[in-house]
């Protein structure tokens, strides 16, 4: 337990998030505590969690259950030399200390220490129990984190990702468990965002500002926790692509294609490639125009927004970007297949 608070209220919330403030003495003891549970340096273990968030559940995420699949996001990834190598360069602002540096670079030592301290003090069972066995429990109530909290769970806000808050993982993980409340606030201190949401970790932080260990606990403001807070642009387009990609845009362009030779009345495809070629934008704007049945209407995406994520008041923002996203898909697929038989 007190090194999953370590873990959870210092390598997450102060080193990879700094969602509060402290001294050098206690960021460093907080740092030491952490590694004591094998999971390598507080530099590293930061630097793969900012990389986390930036590229949350895309491609590009080095543990997201959606890409590389459940094992692989709970624990493959760290035995992956493409996956666990961190880029110090999103960590600059505790690589400036020395003493942080040092311990990154000897970073098992602090376990060691204490697999050692286990044995003088308890013998082989304290050293199974104490250490290796207490070890696994840990890595498994982090990892869970990386996996569980982006499969299972209920999702409150709209995050342009599969973030979800999750009850009895807070309980295991002393808070980390309303993962879906972080990822719509990660700089908050405070992860359960509702009175009834527990977080240890937090109220353990929030004692410790009283007698003036910490100081400066960031909160979220209260339009995030209503979900009254507009998505921010990089969001709401990451949400927008995947709401036009929930329908068969590949199947719509074959439809559109049928229809479109069966109305005399409409430019041949011909003509709609040569106004596509001055300017592409043009083509997705005529498809608006016709109305053509098996195109989805911006009604049609805002039903279906509304099926696939929380209540936001950016949705109808989202199901219009989408709609905009599926319109240029379509007429891109127009547009190569017909220059292709042009070219045939």
């Amino acid at each position: 337990v007190v090194r999953m608070f370590a873990i959870t209220g210092g390598f997450h919330r102060y080193f990879s998030h700094r969602s509060y403030k402290t001294g050098r003495v206690f960021q460093f003891l907080m740092a030491f505590l952490g590694q004591t549970s094998a999971q390598k340096g507080v530099l590293w273990w930061a630097a793969i969690h900012r990389h986390h968030h930036l590229h949350s559940d895309t491609e590009h995420d080095v543990h997201s259950p959606r890409h590389t699949g459940f094992l692989f996001s709970h624990v493959g990834w760290i035995f992956s030399p493409q996956k666990n190598t961190a880029d110090y360069s999103t960590i600059k602002d505790f690589t400036r200390y020395p003493e942080l540096v040092w311990l990154d670079r000897f970073s098992h030592a602090p376990a060691v220490l204490l697999g050692v301290a286990c044995f003088l003090l308890a013998g082989w069972q304290g050293l199974f129990v104490g250490f290796f066995l207490s070890t696994v429990i840990l890595y498994h109530g982090t990892f869970a984190i990386n996996s569980l909290a982006h499969v299972v769970g209920k999702q409150r806000y709209v995050t342009g990702d599969d973030s979800r808050n999750n009850w009895w993982l807070a309980i295991i993980t002393l808070g980390e468990g309303w993962h879906n409340n972080h990822h719509a606030y990660q700089s908050s201190t405070r992860q359960g965002f509702r009175w009834y949401e527990i977080d240890i970790t937090f109220y353990v932080l929030k004692a410790l500002s009283w007698v003036g260990v910490v100081r400066d606990l960031r909160a979220p403001p209260a339009e995030v926790v209503m979900g009254e807070q507009r998505l921010g642009k990089k969001v709401l387009e990451k949400v927008a692509h995947e709401l036009a990609l929930s329908f068969p845009i590949d199947r719509i362009s074959e439809e559109v294609r049928d229809a479109w030779a069966h109305r005399p009345a409409m430019p041949t495809l011909d003509e709609l490639r040569e106004r596509a070629r001055q300017k592409r934008q043009q083509a997705a704007a005529r498809l608006a125009d016709v109305h053509l049945p098996s195109l989805p209407s911006l009604d049609d995406l805002k039903a279906r927004a509304n099926e696939m994520y929380a209540d936001s008041p950016s949705l109808d923002d989202i199901a219009t970007r989408a709609h905009d996203i599926l319109l240029e898909a379509v007429s891109t697929r127009l547009f190569d297949d017909t220059e292709l038989a042009a070219g045939s």
